[in-house]
C-alpha cells in the first residue's frame, strides 16, 4: 500500500524521479511497509527498517538496514 507522504516526496523529486518511480512498486511488491522516515522513503516489515531510498547528486542509493547480515552464498 503506498503512502501518501512518500506520494508527496516523489512529487518534489527532482534528481531521480524516474528511478524512484520504477523502485517503489518493487519494494512495495515484496510486501514491505512504506513510511517517510528521516525526510526519505523507507520500507519496513514487521516494524523493522529494511531499506531506505536516499537520493544523491550523482546517484540513487538503495540502501539496506543491516546488510551486511544478508547471506550471499555466492559470494
Amino acid at each position: 500500500m503506498t503512502n501518501a507522504k512518500v506520494d508527496s516526496y516523489l512529487q518534489r523529486s527532482t534528481k531521480w524521479p524516474a528511478e524512484l518511480h520504477q523502485l517503489r512498486p518493487v519494494l512495495l511488491a515484496c510486501g514491505l511497509t512504506e513510511e517517510l522516515k528521516w525526510g526519505k522513503p523507507c520500507y519496513s516489515h514487521d516494524g523493522k527498517n529494511i531499506a531506505i531510498l536516499q537520493e544523491m547528486n550523482d546517484f540513487l542509493a538503495l540502501m539496506f538496514f543491516k546488510g551486511a547480515l544478508l547471506s550471499d552464498p555466492d559470494g
